[in-house]
């Protein structure tokens, strides 16, 4: 942990009082947004600074939902369509990101990419659902069904009480409340082949550029 000065820990709940968001105060007194945060989070605005705090709070939204709606656009006008090619890099580079090198497996918390890496396995590279084999990694304060049940509608595979379901001591909460999620292909040496060989191609044309 970070430690600042008395004075510096007294500026950033001044600050905080009056209504400085977390960035304002970051700025001003030349700390880490995470250690502000750690000393201001909990710190009630003064009633008289409420008025400041929510303007710049309703400012700092309707600037982010600008920025979304223009990025949103952004997507839209470049890319219009996937093509077979262009799922084959989003998948070799979740791979390359998520994949185990030893047999063709991908584990992974967040349901999107999950779902995205079993659509680029059935389109692009013809992987029949007999093949697939998803079990999971839960903390024991998590239900157990609820979680199968979530990870069978992303996986679109039916995940039942012979699912390999580990679990794990201790607790876990955010972006893990539905466990983790692994995916295996079974005999995939020839498709894990594939995707190295696609990897090593990328990596091989990146090299010639640098």
């Amino acid at each position: 942990m970070i430690r600042i000065s008395d004075g510096k820990i007294k500026k950033i709940l001044d600050l905080r009082e009056k209504g400085y968001s977390i960035n304002e105060i970051s700025q001003k007194s030349g700390v880490s947004k995470t250690t502000v945060f750690r000393y201001a989070h909990s710190v009630n605005i003064l009633p008289r600074f409420k008025k400041r705090w929510l303007e710049r709070r309703n400012a700092s939204k309707i600037i982010s939902d600008r920025q979304w709606r223009s990025a949103l656009e952004k997507s839209e006008n470049l890319i219009k369509s996937l093509e077979d090619r262009d799922l084959i890099l989003i998948g070799l580079s979740l791979y390359w990101a998520e994949g185990a090198k030893k047999d063709f497996r991908l584990s992974n918390t967040d349901p999107s990419m999950i779902k995205t890496f079993i659509y680029i396995l059935r389109k692009v590279f013809y992987v029949e659902d007999s093949r697939l084999t998803v079990s999971l990694r839960v903390y024991e304060d998590l239900n157990k069904e609820t979680c199968l049940k979530f990870w069978s509608k992303i996986t679109g595979i039916r995940l039942d009480k012979n699912t390999s379901v580990e679990i794990l001591k201790g607790r876990k909460e955010g972006k893990l409340q539905y466990g983790m999620c692994r995916v295996r292909v079974k005999k995939g040496g020839e498709l894990l082949k594939e995707i190295t060989s696609f990897i090593r191609r990328v990596n091989g044309l990146v090299e010639t550029r640098v």
